[in-house]
């Protein structure tokens, strides 16, 4: 199975307005995402909020993202559910829609045996003929994919990779050297993404490539083109953004962000809530540092 991307895949923040989606906003968002080199979009992850949205919205947006991207770059729907029918359902209706992949998190609060993080896997591989790509991170799910569990991934035919999200380098070292070969490895958290590249890993899914797509985006063609002293130099500059786009549960410090850009409403479900003064402080300050606000 193709990957569907390498580079620096953008997790979108959904905007809301009023309680309801703001498409228009989504709509500003996903230009300037693509305007600045990023390599696709990912739909109704977790900077998405996706936990919050009914399943006719999930559909909603991914299907607008696939309009709005109008064949730019490659749109990934998040499709992860704890339920294996609904996720198999997800992906049926995203694949229906246009979407280009699915990322499917690991089944979360139920969990599972290696069996059955094979068995849920499948049953929404089975489901759709596009790439599924699994998303491993156990501080949400409590999960962690095993070598086991990953072997047996390895059987699924539209299976072509994991974003990997466990902030866990030797982890992560362990599972490119046995499988990189295999299957692709994208990095799940922002800080690690040069590391995971100088292991072979195929990218990142980003966070704060909602604010600094152009950045992201030469940090990863740094490191695909060979120039990993100039990717470490980068990566190390981005760092005090990344710290402060993780000082809170994301998404918060992220859409509190874009709003101070202009890009949308602070505006965010329960129970995400907004920032603490003294880190919004400090998230304002790398704003302006990174000169995105002048405020």
């Amino acid at each position: 199975m193709n990957i569907p991307f390498h580079g620096c895949a953008t997790a979108l923040i959904t905007p809301f307005r009023s309680g309801a989606v703001d498409y228009p906003a989504l709509k500003r968002l996903i230009d300037f995402q693509i305007e600045n080199g990023v390599s696709a979009l990912v739909a109704c992850g977790t900077t998405g909020e996706a936990p919050t949205l009914c399943s006719e919205e999930k559909r909603e947006i991914i299907a607008y993202t696939v309009r709005a991207a109008r064949g730019r770059v490659p749109v990934i729907a998040g499709c992860g559910s704890p339920s294996t029918d609904f996720a198999a359902g997800f992906a049926r209706d995203a694949q229906r829609d246009g979407a280009s992949a699915v990322l499917c998190v690991t089944p979360y609060y139920n969990k599972a045996t290696d069996m059955g993080v094979y068995m849920h896997y499948k049953a929404v591989g089975d489901a759709v003929d596009i790439p599924l790509i699994a998303y491993n991170v156990p501080s949400r799910t409590g999960l962690t994919i095993s070598s086991e569990a990953y072997s047996l991934l390895c059987e699924i035919p539209n299976f072509c990779g994991v974003k990997e999200a466990s902030g866990n380098a030797v982890y992560t070292g362990k599972i490119l050297a046995e499988f990189k070969d295999r299957f692709s490895v994208w990095s799940g958290c922002d800080e690690l993404t040069a590391p995971i590249y100088s292991l072979g890993g195929k990218g990142v899914i980003s966070v704060i490539s909602n604010i600094l797509p152009a950045e992201m985006s030469k940090l990863c063609r740094l490191c695909e083109e060979g120039y990993m002293s100039e990717a470490a130099e980068l990566q190390l500059h981005l760092m005090p953004m990344i710290t402060a786009l993780f000082s809170e549960i994301n998404p918060i410090p992220v859409k509190t962000a874009l709003h101070a850009m202009g890009f949308c409403t602070p505006e965010m479900r329960l129970p995400l809530c907004r920032m603490g003064n003294k880190n919004e402080e400090n998230l304002r300050r790398r704003l302006r540092e990174f000169s995105l606000i002048s405020d």
